[in-house]
């Protein structure tokens, strides 16, 4: 692992050891698209609802977007399980 600044000083890390992953299975595989359900739900569960809360977004280049809409959340959030994804693009299906 490496850690390494970007243009604007952002700290991010090199992980070498990307050969060396492997792919989860069974059990493991089930509770790590749970969580990432969960995850994402997570972070919709406070904004939706009468006594919704706003929630401000930062994107990498550092624009700001204040918003309540669970698409639009979805749509500025950046994921990396597959499960996570799908319910991004149904989402986004969905507002189509």
């Amino acid at each position: 692992m490496a850690l390494v600044f970007d243009e604007f000083g952002r700290p991010f890390i090199i992980i070498k050891e990307q050969e060396q992953k492997t792919r989860l299975r069974g059990l493991d595989a089930q509770k790590a698209n749970i969580s990432s359900g969960k995850a994402v739900a997570r972070i919709l569960r406070t904004s939706l609802g009468p006594k919704g809360m706003d929630k401000m977004l930062q994107s990498p280049e550092g624009d700001v977007t204040i918003t309540n809409d669970g698409a639009t959340i979805l749509e500025q959030i950046d994921v990396d399980n597959q499960i996570a994804k799908l319910m991004v693009e149904l989402s986004q299906s969905q507002d189509y």
